[in-house]
């Protein structure tokens, strides 16, 4: 069987060999299973609180993967598969369709924790029409909000009902923070028949300042398991932006050059995934430049950089090839085409995107959101870019 990442502590796992959470059902003369508290859980994921016992599926000699065992303890049958490393329920349709892990990384004052809110906010809304798929949250807990429904009200609501800005995430004691992670479950068309499949995104949103030391940078679990990788960086730290536009100095508070980053990320990578220098990483990299707002005046209105997207369900592969065209040619502009030439010499595949997770520029010394609200522009084909090219979305070339 396959290996995949799984979503809670990004450790890689055998699809075929899951283990088994108890159902807490009473069986017919026995005692009902108790829950408990499980360190390894907690240690590998940030998940607390008493749980249901896990345990490993019997031993069998068939190829295919046990879909029920009997709790040993209490004899209930049950179908709740968990990650036989943090003991961590999984989704239902977990690995039996492409499920990539896609990690998130951005430096200080890239707007990771704002760009996440958004893009999970277009999951669940224009993106889910779009595709017309099911997008919805995997799991009671998420994110460092708790349940769903507190993440919803301190992330989503704070921003998109109070349009407030968030204050700078702080950096987890251990390493460890809770990520998002949802289903993406969509129709597919194959050999004349529609059949449904099932991919699992995990959203891990670690504070900008691990990513200032390579040893924080080292720290994070989920870099070392990515699939893929969506790296914010900040264009108001290009060497060329202030010549070009107002930067807020409320907005470059303890900010480091997007070269720095990338540098730290491609030392983990290297040796994670034991990469020798004479070969570049495997590992697909989109590179996103946020804040394009602030360059709207600079750019001009008939820029390319800012036409809208397609609508259909698919990646925009022309319209996406044509963007990182042109961000590559205002990396020279700018005096930041050493990011570039960093890129290409480290990595096989990689691709620029200007975006904008609010539409206009917000009020950095209030921490509040444009008077007309958030308008998000492009936010969602970083994302399309990676999931297409693992075959869970269409690509096409209109």
């Amino acid at each position: 069987m396959s290996k995949v990442a799984c979503p809670y502590c990004y450790h890689r796992i055998d699809s075929g060999k899951l283990w088994f959470q108890c159902t807490g059902r009473p069986a017919v003369g026995r005692d009902r299973c108790k829950k408990v508290f499980d360190q390894e859980r907690e240690r590998l994921t940030g998940l607390a609180g008493a749980v249901w016992p896990t345990f490993a599926p019997p031993r069998s000699r068939s190829p295919l993967p046990v879909r029920q065992a009997n709790c040993p303890d209490c004899d209930v049958a049950s179908g709740i598969r968990a990650c036989p490393v943090c003991h961590t329920p999984l989704p239902a349709s977990f690995a039996e369709s492409e499920s990539p892990l896609i990690g998130m990384v951005g430096g200080k004052s890239s707007g990771k924790t704002v760009y996440t809110t958004v893009l999970t906010h277009e999951l669940r809304n224009k993106i889910r029409r779009r595709f017309s798929a099911d997008i919805w949250f995997a799991g009671d807990m998420q994110g460092d909000g708790g349940t769903v429904a507190n993440w919803l009200k301190d992330y989503e609501r704070s921003l998109f009902d109070d349009n407030t800005l968030f204050q700078e995430t702080v950096s987890a004691a251990g390493g460890i923070k809770v990520p998002l992670v949802l289903q993406w479950r969509q129709p597919r068309r194959k050999l004349g028949r529609t059949a449904y499949s099932t991919t699992t995104l995990s959203f891990y949103d670690a504070a900008g300042e691990d990513m200032t030391t390579q040893e924080f940078v080292n720290a994070q679990a989920y870099l070392s398991s990515a699939d893929g990788l969506i790296v914010l960086l900040d264009p108001f730290q290009l060497p060329g932006a202030r010549e070009r536009i107002t930067v807020p100095d409320d907005a470059m508070k303890n900010s480091e050059t997007p070269l720095a980053v990338l540098g730290r990320i491609t030392q983990l990578l290297r040796q994670s995934h034991r990469v020798p220098g004479k070969r570049k990483i495997d590992i697909p990299i989109a590179v996103v430049f946020s804040k394009i707002d602030a360059f709207y005046g600079a750019l001009g209105s008939d820029h390319p950089l800012l036409r809208q997207t397609s609508t259909g369900p698919f990646y925009d592969e022309t319209l996406g090839a044509d963007t990182d065209e042109h961000l590559r040619a205002l990396l020279t502009e700018y005096q930041a085409d050493d990011i570039d030439s960093h890129l290409t010499a480290n990595y096989k595949r990689f691709r620029y995107f200007a975006v904008s997770s609010l539409g206009e520029q917000p009020d950095y010394s209030t921490n509040r959101v444009d008077a007309g609200g958030i308008r998000p522009f492009r936010v969602d084909e970083p994302l399309l870019w990676l999931l297409g090219l693992f075959n869970v979305v269409e690509v096409r070339t209109p």
